[in-house]
């Protein structure tokens, strides 16, 4: 072969070479493109950082099944009422829980214990600190000085903690009703319901008694029987006193002259 003809061989090598580099470049462009591979991912749960509340009372008016309501007075409707157990006269402060804030007061003074709130909706209470009782029969004086409406006053019964007690309530309007609140859940074994014995207007003054023996608690107010509740889930525990507004205004109650009996069955 001639060294002309060697140099076209090898420019056609070269040629052919370049052809087939494009045609192959052209021919893969066309393809589709690959999707690239999906790993499934966590999405995190954000954490549940609520801090539970305590409900101080019950949405509904709806009674509870579990205590039993007795209306109809027995013959005695206070049997085996003894010696007394504990007198308060409201001199030292130190034997009662107070709370004060820039909307409420407790406070002891003048031989009584006065709540006071300022706050909408509010809510306080004050528990007598150093004895517990089971059976016994309880009676106290309660004197409204602002209260109106729904604006609610009374006694805590068998008080065990924030979160476990009852309430016996008077309303401003007239009512009464007994509230349970067991483990922060309140409920209502009386709704509210007219009471004649009980004051629809401030200022006034009532006095509120309680009979507890055993399941069995009786309500009276200015020593007229109210109604029963049969409940064993608190058998024993403290006294107190609240008051609370059922609305905006402010409302003013003071208690006095507690004495606390031994009752015998």
């Amino acid at each position: 072969m001639s060294r002309q003809g060697a140099k076209w061989q090898m420019a056609s090598c070269r040629w052919a070479g370049l052809l087939a580099y494009l045609f192959a470049y052209f021919l893969t462009a066309c393809l589709p493109m690959a999707t690239p591979p999906h790993f499934p991912t966590e999405t995190p749960t954000p954490a549940d950082t609520a801090t539970p509340t305590v409900i101080w009372f019950p949405s509904t008016q709806t009674p509870t099944t579990v205590a039993t309501v007795i209306h109809s007075p027995t013959p005695e409707s206070r049997p085996g009422v003894g010696a007394i157990l504990m007198s308060d006269g409201f001199y030292l402060p130190t034997e009662w829980t107070l709370q004060n804030t820039a909307s409420t007061s407790i406070s002891v003074g003048g031989n009584e214990l006065t709540l006071a709130l300022s706050q909408p909706k509010g809510y306080i209470y004050s528990i007598q600190e150093g004895a517990l009782f089971s059976d016994f029969y309880a009676e106290i004086t309660a004197s409204t000085n602002l209260c109106s409406g729904l604006d609610e006053y009374g006694m805590l019964i068998r008080y065990n903690s924030p979160s476990n007690f009852y309430r016996f309530s008077l309303s401003c309007n007239g009512q009464i009703r007994l509230d349970r609140v067991y483990a922060g859940t309140p409920s209502s074994p009386q709704a509210w319901m007219p009471s004649t014995s009980v004051p629809s207007a401030a200022p006034s003054i009532s006095r509120l008694g309680v009979w507890a023996a055993g399941d069995e608690m009786r309500f009276f107010v200015n020593d007229q029987y109210q109604f029963s509740v049969s409940d064993s889930l608190f058998p024993s525990g403290a006294l107190g006193v609240f008051i609370r507004s059922g609305g905006e205004t402010a409302v003013t109650v003071s208690f006095s002259d507690l004495v606390v009996r031994s009752v015998r069955h």
